[in-house]
């Protein structure tokens, strides 16, 4: 029994190094970036037949992800409605949501992943497109905000207050 409780013992303190260490937690959002803030409007549509190629960190230390300055500049979405990344045969498939838009209307996400998410008994998807821009996201506890898109049809842009990014969604229903 002496012998088992060493064992025991020697395992237990053998785990503390690994319960100390950085979990891969991202690094928090710039000063103007995120940190709670949540802009008036979504993004004004975007010049048509302008197809950039995608670079998001337009300075240095913010995201590598379409985002939302705090002055409501929203950096990543200027492609305007022809581009193909942002295609649905089917766009409003489930419906159209109607929990409200914008900075009065904010969420706190409550399970799921970026194929299916959910807060308030409403049911989203981030789009396969945007999948590498929600990697950080806490699909427990972040708070976002839902946004129309004015250059993509049958899409919502969901807006992370905590990190100040957002990505296109789709609407999946509601409960």
């Amino acid at each position: 029994m002496k012998s088992l409780l060493t064992v025991l013992a020697l395992l237990l303190l053998g785990s503390v190094p690994a319960l100390a260490q950085d979990k891969g937690h991202p690094a928090p959002p710039p000063k103007d970036v995120g940190h709670g803030y949540v802009p008036r409007k979504g993004p004004a549509p975007a010049r048509p037949d302008v197809h950039p190629a995608p670079k998001f960190s337009d300075k240095p230390g913010h995201p590598e992800a379409p985002h939302v300055h705090t002055n409501g500049k929203w950096i990543g979405h200027d492609s305007g409605p022809n581009d193909a990344r942002y295609h649905l045969d089917h766009p409003w498939e489930h419906g159209h949501f109607t929990g409200g838009f914008g900075r009065g209307h904010v969420w706190r996400l409550e399970g799921g992943n970026r194929e299916r998410f959910w807060f308030g008994g409403f049911y989203f998807s981030i789009f396969p497109a945007d999948y590498a821009y929600c990697d950080d996201w806490d699909w427990g506890t972040d708070q976002i905000s839902i946004f129309e898109d004015p250059d993509h049809v049958g899409f919502y842009l969901a807006y992370n207050v905590r990190l100040g990014t957002y990505c296109h969604v789709t609407f999946l229903g509601n409960s």
